[in-house]
């Protein structure tokens, strides 16, 4: 798999572009129309920001937020990993392969006491139980884990300052 090219610009957002950006993240599905009045601009003029927000990378696509549960995953974990000392360089090949499972909704790549964490969406816990046993004890790089069930979880998105 391909490296994800990694930009790291510190772009500046003036006033109308929060606006925007809060409105999109609000809902993605906003039309032109109500973005533009929002912002107090034209639509013309809300088109091309919007597409300056996209290509600036600021933002990273638009999308649907689907209930786990509705679709049978009601379960979700935080997976815990650690990769052995002498197993850094295995470090690539770990993220690329845990990162395109299909319960995997997140991956975290982390300094501190532990590598990584995964937010993976489950049926039930012999599921969790079958991922670690299957992707990650079976594992030579991975040194340990630590499971921990997510109660609630609330999401809000990364405010622009």
């Amino acid at each position: 798999m391909a490296e994800t090219k990694r930009i790291r610009v510190t772009e500046t957002l003036d006033e109308i572009d929060r606006i925007l950006v809060a409105a999109l993240q609000a809902d993605s599905r906003t039309t032109n129309s109500r973005l533009a009045s929002a912002a107090g601009i034209a639509e013309s003029t809300c088109v091309s920001r919007v597409r300056s927000l996209v290509s600036r990378g600021i933002v990273t696509g638009f999308t649907a937020m689907v209930d786990p549960k509705s679709i049978g995953l009601g379960l979700q974990a935080l997976i815990s990993v650690s990769i052995r000392a002498g197993a850094r360089t295995h470090i690539p090949a770990f993220r690329d392969s845990i990162r395109v499972m299909p319960r995997v909704v997140q991956l975290f790549f982390l300094g501190g006491s532990e590598d990584f964490i995964i937010h993976l969406s489950a049926r039930d816990t012999d599921d969790v139980r079958d991922f670690v046993l299957e992707n990650l004890s079976a594992n030579p790089a991975v040194a340990s884990t630590r499971t921990s069930m997510v109660f609630e979880h609330f999401y809000n998105g990364v405010a622009p300052e």
